[in-house]
């Protein structure tokens, strides 16, 4: 598989369990089973008035890779880059779209921003809005105590960029304070790049990642869970709505990352680990999400069932944003480019600014 595909892999796939979860993300294991059968819910059902939809997860992934390339073509320009204050600056962009009025002077430029359905609200977290809310300049981190997954439902485009472990804490920390909310997103890129540059598989990702990380302070909490998912996979124990509740809702990152994790290891297909991540009590976009996107860097997008791609929203931006995401670092070159067109063609799409 090449690297872009990887890239679309994780990108659709993760929009797609959002999705999926979306139309349940408030409702408990009985409640979706009575609605939907033993099985759970399977196909994309409607949430926010249409089919397909997705949730403030997918919205900030999405600038979170918007931000990610702007800092990326702004320090081979310039030289200079703070990229936690250039993704900031993407984040305080989707503030805007879901009606909240920052602080900080934000430039409304570059095409994301542009895309229409972007503009929906789609029940932004309450923390992710009142730390960004907050914050009085780019780079500000969060001053609150929160261990909630919006900041590790964001991260996964830190994957196909330098040095994912360190800026995907400073990301979800920008909204999350607490070391289980922000260092459990590094982990979780830091995994993820593992599989996109050495093609290795998940559980051996997960080690190496553990090894080199695991005994940082304040991972404490996210390293239990994280193995917990590991010895049920081990044991050959596959998910149960039940066997989820054990290790919570998915609410805070710890647990979100542990449930899609759990998921993933042991799923025999994309679409079976992203029905088993959706189907529990909690907060079934955020888990869909993060086991679609461990399984989708992995399978690559034609893992994706179609019935499911034929109603994504947002489809045709995601495919975008991962071609963008290996074709910008690749072409760009700033001041020394020999092909100022191309240069020009991405600094509007992207500015360095």
């Amino acid at each position: 598989m090449n690297q872009l595909d990887r890239i679309r892999g994780c990108l659709l796939a993760g929009a797609a369990g959002d999705a999926l979860g979306a139309a349940v993300e408030f409702m408990d294991w009985p409640s979706i089973r009575q609605k939907f059968g033993e099985q759970g819910i399977r196909d994309f059902a409607p949430a926010f008035g249409k089919l397909g939809a997705v949730t403030d997860d997918t919205q900030m992934m999405l600038f979170t890779a918007e931000g990610l390339l702007r800092a990326w073509v702004r320090q081979s320009s310039r030289g200079l880059c703070h990229p936690p204050s250039v993704i900031h600056h993407a984040l305080l962009r989707w503030y805007i779209t879901q009606g909240g009025k920052p602080k900080a002077e934000v430039t409304q430029d570059g095409w994301l921003i542009g895309v229409n359905d972007l503009w929906s609200r789609r029940a932004p977290g309450m923390t992710c809005m009142s730390a960004l809310g907050a914050s009085q300049a780019f780079g500000d981190k969060a001053s609150n105590d929160s261990k909630g997954c919006g900041g590790v439902m964001r991260v996964a485009p830190h994957a196909f960029f330098p040095e994912a472990f360190e800026l995907a804490v400073e990301n979800a920390h920008l909204t999350h304070a607490h070391p289980s909310g922000y260092l459990a997103a590094g982990l979780f890129a830091d995994i993820l790049q593992r599989i996109y540059e050495q093609g290795c598989d998940l559980k051996d990702a997960i080690l190496q990642s553990l090894a080199e990380h695991g005994q940082m302070p304040g991972m404490a909490e996210t390293r239990e869970m994280v193995e917990y998912a590991l010895r049920q996979s081990q044991n050959g124990i596959a998910p149960t709505p039940e066997g989820i509740a054990v290790m919570g809702g998915g609410w805070v990152a710890k647990e979100a990352l542990g449930i899609g994790m759990w998921c993933a290891l042991m799923a025999s297909s994309l679409e079976e680990g992203i029905c088993w991540a959706v189907n529990h009590t909690g907060d079934s976009d955020s888990t869909g999400l993060i086991a679609g996107n461990l399984l989708g860097i992995q399978q690559g997008p034609d893992a994706i069932p179609a019935r499911w791609l034929e109603s994504l929203e947002l489809r045709e931006v995601i495919e975008q944003l991962a071609h963008d995401i290996e074709w910008v670092p690749r072409t760009y070159c700033g001041e020394y480019s020999s092909d100022a067109t191309e240069d020009e063609r991405i600094w509007e799409r992207y500015p360095g600014s």
